[in-house]
């Protein structure tokens, strides 16, 4: 789950973005105004184009070498491209429009306004606990809670009212909470090679394959 800024506006752009998302057709796949008619969270991208990997590891994962993504975390390999996250995830994520704040500038052309949107991207799972089960909570920071499968939660402290902050606040509070390793939680972790050592040979032939339709075109 990761609230953050999603997009910045100006203008009658903003006017337009902010009606889109209180009303919930930008999330649903209308998209941004000004950016075509794909998702809002890709600005446009074509939802039926055919992945082509471009990454080492993107290949490794089409090609179902690597099956689960426990096994890319548990060799800290790097992901750069999203589309990994969507092999694995993208049936089951979910987005949660949690706040949209204004912006207002003014400058010597008159005043300039954006909108910041926090938004919650959650892997929605059967962790998610049933509607009014014990969250006092105003309805922002709820959502998080939600989304994060906890079921009981009764205050808060410290400053609240700035709604952004308190967004990324309870985001912080949830990360911290999760992050506990209790003696019971600890499991025995059998190394193995790194799917770039256990499949070099894949990724060599590949290689190869490339040079040889390279070399026939010239």
């Amino acid at each position: 789950m990761t609230p953050g800024l999603l997009e910045d506006r100006e203008g009658p752009e903003a006017l337009e973005w902010e009606a889109l998302a209180a009303s919930g057709e930008a999330s649903a796949g209308r998209g941004i105004p000004g950016q075509g008619r794909g998702s809002g969270a890709h600005g446009g991208k074509a939802e039926n184009e055919e992945w082509i990997p471009i990454t080492k590891l993107g290949h490794l994962v089409k090609d179902m070498k690597i099956k689960y993504l426990e096994d890319i975390y548990l060799f800290s390999l790097p992901i750069k491209e999203s589309e990994i996250i969507d092999f694995f995830l993208g049936v089951s994520l979910k987005e949660e429009v949690s706040k949209i704040i204004p912006l207002r500038k003014q400058t010597h052309a008159g005043q300039r306004t954006k909108f910041k949107a926090a938004v919650a991207l959650c892997w929605c799972t059967s962790s998610l606990p049933p509607r009014g089960t014990g969250i006092v909570s105003v309805p922002v920071p709820k959502k998080l809670l939600l989304l994060a499968g906890i079921c009981r939660y009764t205050s808060a402290r410290g400053c609240t009212a700035t709604l952004g902050n308190f967004t990324k606040a309870t985001f912080d509070a949830i990360s911290k909470t999760y992050s506990y390793l209790m003696p019971d939680l600890w499991k025995e972790t059998v190394f193995t090679k790194s799917p770039y050592q256990e499949f070099t040979g894949v990724s060599v032939q590949r290689t190869q394959a490339l040079a040889v339709v390279t070399s026939q075109e010239k």
